[in-house]
């Protein structure tokens, strides 16, 4: 019987860890826009990507309001380390451009995020912002051209812009517009999943 027991005991726990291996690891790296500020957690887009994919995948949300590349950058490393993630979404910026920090820092800090992320095994997945023109047209253009060029020089996948269909409908943003609501994030969601599946799916092969 106790044999029995414990033969059972075996099986059940080298299939949890056969599960785990499988299940495959998104780690999102955001600010505000990812963290469902505003809104109840539940509604926020990563919450709907975790219902969207399913038990075989586990998405990890180190969202922070207000959060920088300078402080993503501090939190990736524990992250990383923690969560071995199969994927590392990096969605920031945006507090960088609010706040008119130079743009090499900016692109710097997001540069070295992708380094860190790619030299842990991870893919990378990088998601574009848009930023209002405060500081005059050369530095919202050079703040766009950040994503794009290192998604090129990294051979990443690109969401150009999170909030594409959102950020001009006043109706699907917050009385401050800056951050959307929560009939809005079904929009975000589909923004990144058409990158997205592309990643999944080179995932899964390997």
């Amino acid at each position: 019987m106790i044999i029995l027991s414990l033969f059972s005991l075996l099986i059940t726990t080298h299939k949890a860890i056969a599960a785990d291996e499988q299940e495959i690891k998104i780690l999102v790296m955001g600010d505000s826009l990812s963290a469902a500020y505003g809104i109840p957690k539940e509604l926020g887009w990563v919450n709907l990507l975790r219902t969207e994919l399913g038990d075989d995948y586990s998405v990890i949300n180190a969202s922070i309001s207000g959060e920088t590349t300078g402080g993503g950058l501090a939190a990736l490393p524990r992250h990383l380390e923690e969560y071995q993630p199969d994927l590392v979404i990096l969605e920031l910026g945006a507090n960088d451009g609010l706040r008119g920090f130079p743009i090499p820092r900016m692109r710097s800090n997001l540069e070295a995020m992708i380094t860190l992320s790619l030299q842990s095994g991870a893919r990378v997945m990088l998601v574009g912002i848009h930023i209002l023109p405060n500081y005059g047209r050369r530095y919202t253009e050079s703040f766009y051209a950040v994503y794009p060029e290192l998604a090129e020089k990294y051979a990443l996948s690109l969401v150009p812009f999170l909030l594409d269909g959102v950020a001009l409908n006043p109706e699907l943003m917050q009385d401050d517009q800056l951050h959307p609501t929560a009939e809005a994030q079904p929009r975000l969601l589909k923004n990144v999943l058409s990158a997205l599946q592309d990643e999944l799916e080179v995932i899964r092969d390997n």
